[in-house]
């Protein structure tokens, strides 16, 4: 289950950027270095004919990647109305938060509906489709599990048409599909639609605070915790969990030195 921000009162979400911001005032203000914040946990803002139209669309396990870059991973993938959403792009945009951040959150994602496959092996499973079902309706039947809204769409921007059986298509479509498959191009084009990311890739330094304690190394008797320090995981419920556990330390602590 993923925690969605957006469903935060607006009140709510105020009162936590105002805290998160008077709590990095404060650090810096007492000599700590602050990572600058930048928004993690996001989805893509896509538009795109291969995902017109077919929002709630989801794929168990697909590998996304950065184009230009060695950021990658793998992961459920989730169409929504405005682009590419689901464990895998929210992973890819905490792991890339900086490098998005720098982009202005214009670039390109690859995914692979056939992840651990070339391009090659994927034609060559094509193949053996058209082979042992000639007659049948290309966009009727998936051989590789996709769900056949998506399907259907990939099979269109081959360049098939929507009637064509499996026989009619020549080796050139069948490779253009599986590019398709193997490697589909999504432009980008800025980040979550609602702009309300509740967690950030940023805050005080690790290194200038005491685990044991969440007491900073420079101010005794200041504590730290949530999303004040550079700490952000790759659900809302790790970010939660952080913010907890060192709240927990940080008054234990508190409590057993005043």
């Amino acid at each position: 289950m993923f925690f969605e921000p957006t469903r935060w009162p607006s009140t709510t979400r105020w009162m936590w950027r105002v805290v998160a911001s008077l709590g990095l005032a404060i650090a810096e203000s007492f000599g700590h270095r602050i990572v600058a914040p930048v928004p993690s946990l996001f989805t893509f803002n896509i538009k795109d004919p291969r995902l017109a139209d077919i929002s709630g669309v989801s794929v168990e396990h697909v590998e996304a990647s950065l184009v230009g870059t060695k950021l990658r991973t793998d992961g459920p993938l989730l169409v929504t109305h405005w682009g590419l959403s689901g464990p895998v792009i929210l992973k890819l945009s905490a792991w890339g938060a900086r490098e998005l951040a720098s982009r202005n959150y214009q670039f390109v994602v690859r995914v692979s509906f056939a992840p651990g496959r070339t391009r090659e092996d994927v034609v060559r499973e094509l193949s053996a489709a058209r082979a042992a079902n000639p007659r049948k309706q290309l966009t009727t039947w998936c051989p590789l599990g996709l769900p056949l809204r998506l399907w259907e769409r990939l099979v269109a921007a081959a360049g098939i048409a929507a009637t064509a059986t499996w026989t009619s298509v020549g080796n050139a479509a069948l490779a253009a599909l599986a590019g398709q498959i193997s490697a589909a191009d999504f432009k980008v084009e800025g980040k979550s639609l609602f702009k309300e990311e509740f967690v950030t890739c940023g805050g005080v330094r690790l290194s200038e605070v005491d685990f044991r304690t969440m007491e900073s190394r420079l101010r005794p008797g200041l504590h730290f915790a949530g999303e004040v320090l550079d700490i952000d995981g790759v659900t809302g419920g790790f970010n939660f969990q952080a913010a907890w556990t060192t709240g927990w330390i940080a008054g234990r602590a508190m409590a057993a030195g005043a």
